[in-house]
């Protein structure tokens, strides 16, 4: 196939080490890098789905749900500086190729996993190959689209693919759960999405690298697994061998050093890992903070919802998916349109109207009881979704904007970053709570023990509506100018004024 002949574009007088591209194959770049973001999207609905179902036929325990889901985002996040910097320095359409083929050979591998165990291994493959997608899709988008409205629209358009992914994901999910092709034919789905993706890196995705790319940092890399990992474990397991044991205690301890010795060790290095300068930036700092609570907000939504649905009110894995449908709709609407009004109004609008939906789905489900209306869920699920639709295309937005172009590549790890730990800690921090407040079987006792996660939904919600305020005005964005001219002096950073 003959590749989209390229023109000159008068968005690229800012130097993105891209090729000047056609209209026509910047939006095919754009459709290849959405696909990316589709197949991690109805990865997690997927899962989440099919929970019910994987803790009966392999006979897993909450924690192991947990570390099903918990595995890939802790390794995910983990990686996903290491995978930006990467794709900085070696290039980022030969990273993203690489991170399409783990995520599929993962993806296989999960679906003959013979055990819960062999199940949480398998998608830690999956996570390596997920840390090479979504932030390294983000910078080709970046340097593909560098006027600031316009990236703000496209990152609209792939925000909104979240939408896409989580309507068929709980659906098809649903579908081959009911089948006779067993749980593991939820993985299968990835396959072919990855492989158009793949052939469309190919074919339409220019290779294009910083120009000053950042030296290797094993040290920081490790910090930063020592760090994420002892936290999550110590949240998920702490329940179970009580927060004042030994082991616990003792992971507590390590994620504090870790992050004592980031503070001391990262300045100290010509090229860091994570440079610290960075978070002088208000906007990306308000950024990172906002997606950490949003996506904790859903992480906690999907995973105690899809329990909810199923073994409280024994629905099945189809029903259950039909009945998220609302949450997934309003994100495929309002994703696009919350770019939109990024580019032409900036981010607080969006943002305010994201944190008010979360807020409400979190107070609407503090009153969940085993027989909760139908209706009532549904009006509790549009909200979550609405929230969550409005919060998503800002906050990425406004990471590329915090940063310069050339280091695109950590702006978008450190957004996904972000992300990661949230839905982590969102899962952690919900099934915790309902480990330990659980009385009597999950049918009995799910609904009143998920109480005090929905509070903190909701107060998620609240994080997301005051950083709304306080991040997004004139002096905010200036000091994210600041901090791009300081990174990268001699080049042109994006940065809305």
């Amino acid at each position: 196939m003959r590749k989209p002949a390229d023109r000159p574009s008068p968005a690229n007088r800012y130097n993105t080490g891209m090729p000047e591209l056609s209209q026509r194959r910047r939006i095919l770049i754009l459709a290849t890098c959405c696909m990316s973001l589709f197949i991690v999207g109805i990865d997690v609905t997927i899962v989440n789905i099919a929970l019910p179902t994987i803790r009966r036929q392999l006979h897993a325990s909450v924690d192991e749900l947990q570390w099903t889901v918990d595995a890939y985002t802790v390794v995910l996040a983990t990686l996903l500086m290491l995978s930006g910097s990467m794709a900085d320095r070696f290039g980022r359409r030969r990273v993203f190729q690489l991170g399409l083929t783990l995520f599929a050979t993962g993806s296989l591998l999960c679906s003959i996993a013979p055990s819960a165990g062999a199940l949480i291994a398998f998608r830690m493959v999956q996570a390596v190959g997920g840390s090479m997608l979504n932030p390294v899709a983000m910078s080709i988008i970046a340097n593909t689209f560098t006027e600031p409205a316009e990236r703000a629209r496209a990152i609209g358009v792939w925000a909104g693919t979240v939408g896409i992914s989580l309507a068929l994901g709980p659906v098809v999910g649903g579908l081959l759960l009911s089948s006779s092709l067993g749980w593991g034919s939820i993985f299968w789905i990835n396959l072919p999405v990855a492989f158009v993706a793949l052939v469309g890196t190919v074919l339409f995705v220019p290779e294009s690298k910083a120009p000053r790319p950042r030296r290797a940092d094993p040290a920081g890399q490790l910090l930063i697994v020592a760090l994420f990992g002892s936290l999550t474990f110590a949240i998920i397991e702490a329940p179970e061998l009580g927060w004042s044991s030994g082991g616990i205690l003792a992971c507590f301890i390590v994620a504090v050093a870790a992050l004592v010795a980031i503070a001391v060790y990262e300045p100290r290095r010509s090229d860091p890992l994570l440079d610290l300068r960075f978070f002088a930036s208000v906007p990306l700092v308000g950024a990172m903070t906002i997606a950490l609570a949003a996506f904790a907000a859903i992480g906690a939504f999907l995973f105690v919802n899809t329990l909810y649905l199923q073994d409280v009110r024994g629905f099945s894995p189809l029903h259950a998916g039909l009945l998220t449908l609302p949450l997934a709709g309003m994100t495929v609407i309002f994703g696009p349109l919350s770019g939109r009004l990024v580019a032409r109004r900036g981010p607080r609008i969006p943002l305010i109207l994201g944190g008010v939906g979360l807020i409400t789905c979190g107070l609407m489900l503090t009153s969940l009881t085993n027989s909760t209306s139908v209706y009532y869920l549904l009006a509790a699920y549009t909200m979550c979704g609405l929230g969550f639709s409005f919060v998503n295309p800002p906050i990425g937005n406004a990471a590329m904007a915090g940063l310069p172009l050339s280091q695109s590549g950590i702006a978008g790890a450190l957004n996904s970053t972000s992300r990661q730990v949230g839905s982590t800690f969102g899962v952690a921090i919900a099934g915790s709570l309902i480990a330990a407040g659980l009385h009597g079987t999950m049918r009995s006792g799910l609904a009143a023990a998920s109480h005090g996660g929905w509070w903190i939904v909701a107060g998620y919600g609240f994080v997301v509506l005051v950083l709304a305020v306080a991040t997004t005005g004139q002096r905010a964005l200036r000091t994210a100018k600041t901090t791009a001219a300081k990174l990268d002096p001699d080049r042109l950073a994006s940065v809305p004024t």
